[in-house]
């Protein structure tokens, strides 16, 4: 190419790289405005391991329930409702906790909060293990490492009206057109 016609070129380019870096920036950084709600927990960081005291007995440890806290919920949030899976293929959901009707002005849980310091107004349903509350991780044997995914869910009703036994079919129904945002974080555990 000869050196006028590259000069023409580098303008263009440029302009289409500053335009590229800008509009990057501002869907990463910015969000358009919108605030992006995170869920976080000081137990473990998003993808590592769930420590062993946080698991079922029956996988070595104490089932004391994870500590988790969330930050920028969405305006209108009026409640929050939380559940732990574990989509697993071996254990098809397998519900570990549920909790309804957290309020508003809330954005934690404390270590070991389930059935004992859980926020005044917040309902825990029942576990797959059967019993209300928070049931750690407990993979069979021999199945490789499950992931665990917590998920906070910011509603726009102040509570929800479920039974203490509902289900997780009746908790997935009850947020259908409640869910202004949404945020996960996964642990995994393996035995």
């Amino acid at each position: 190419m000869n050196p006028l016609a590259r000069a023409k070129v580098r303008p263009k380019i440029f302009i289409l790289l500053l335009t590229g870096a800008f509009l990057i920036h501002f869907t990463t950084v910015s969000g358009y405005g919108e605030q992006v709600m995170k869920l976080s927990s000081t137990a473990f960081t998003a993808g590592g391991k769930i420590p062993v005291p946080y698991v079922m007995p029956g996988a070595g440890g104490k089932n004391v329930s994870l500590p988790l806290s969330w930050t920028d919920p969405p305006p209108g949030t009026k409640s929050f409702a939380l559940s732990l899976l574990d989509p697993h293929p071996v254990a098809r959901n397998w519900v570990h906790w549920l909790v309804i009707n957290l309020p508003a002005d809330i954005h934690a849980l404390a270590e070991g909060a389930s059935r004992r310091q859980m926020p005044p107004g917040a309902l825990e349903l029942p576990n797959s293990f059967g019993d209300p509350g928070y049931g750690g991780p407990q993979p069979p044997r021999g199945t490789g490492d499950h992931p665990y995914v917590a998920t906070i869910y910011a509603l726009n009703v102040p509570h929800l009206d479920l039974g203490g036994s509902a289900s997780l079919a009746a908790f997935q129904r009850a947020l259908e057109g409640k869910v202004l945002a949404s945020a996960s974080i996964t642990g995994y555990f393996g035995r």
